[in-house]
């Protein structure tokens, strides 16, 4: 870790791996986990990436919700993060990609792209994945249902 102020930590539990159980210690949240049926599971439960792709839409849809307000941008926004899990030839297991579709009520494309890519340099799970894994952010249309 570092030697940065810590704003907030948290801890879950897992036991069987991806056909087990994930929980936080206080068990306020548990999920079964289960290989998916595309990749001969039983997929009988939540996996790893399911689990990543609703962190990420939701810590990169409050760094967008952050510019917004620093440039006085009033709407909704959407993330759609859609997670893929590839077979890696570097060493026969396999590794993440991640696709970000960024959707801000009101605006342009051009806006919404340009808010993206700052929201992409800002939140702290594109942090922590830079440099490690594909990461495509992309703006798309968006209007919040009334």
């Amino acid at each position: 870790m570092t030697n940065s102020k810590v704003l907030y930590q948290t801890t879950a539990i897992n036991t069987g791996g991806r056909n087990g159980e994930s929980h936080l210690p206080d068990k306020s949240f548990s999920v079964r986990v289960s290989t998916p049926k595309a990749m001969g599971g039983p997929g009988q439960g939540s996996n790893p990436e399911q689990l990543f792709a609703l962190g990420y839409s939701a810590c990169f849809n409050s760094a967008v919700e952050h510019m917004m307000k620093e440039d006085k941008i009033s709407g909704k926004s959407q993330i759609t993060a859609t997670v893929a899990l590839h077979s890696d030839p570097t060493d026969g297991g396999s590794k993440l990609a991640v696709k970000l579709d960024v959707g801000i009520e009101g605006q342009d494309t051009a806006t919404t792209q340009e808010l993206a890519n700052r929201a992409h340099a800002y939140c702290p799970y594109s942090k922590a994945t830079s440099g490690n894994i594909d990461v495509t952010v992309t703006a798309v249309a968006y209007e919040a249902d009334k």
